[in-house]
């Protein structure tokens, strides 16, 4: 298991451990992530790209796995996911850079 599936597996457990502990608050949360994640002016691929962007302004290792998965199974390919977080380096500067690497790292285990 590469360090990005067991990351997905990570998010899954803190999920599953929320379920339990607050579940008011993961439903409310999974309601309004599930309406917004739905397609409308913006179909699913897409808003994967633009989450990829933000999972590497916000440098959050997590969040790239899930996305950069989200992406490619949403039919992104490599080029169109790199590209996405490289708007995330020109508006967040040297810091989203450096996550290029867990971006890169993703993308070639999601797609080995």
């Amino acid at each position: 298991m590469g360090i990005y599936t067991e990351k997905l597996e990570e998010i899954k457990s803190l999920i599953g451990r929320l379920q339990k502990e607050t579940p008011d608050q993961i439903s409310a949360f999974h309601q309004f992530m599930t309406a917004v994640e739905k397609p409308s002016a913006l179909d699913r691929k897409h808003k994967e790209l633009v989450n990829v962007a933000l999972a590497v302004a916000a440098q959050c290792e997590w969040c790239i796995a899930l996305h950069v998965k989200g992406a490619l199974d949403a039919g992104a390919k490599r080029e169109e996911i790199m590209d996405a977080a490289m708007q995330a380096v020109l508006m967040h500067g040297g810091p989203a850079l450096m996550y290029m690497t867990p971006v890169e790292k993703a993308l070639d285990e999601f797609m080995s």
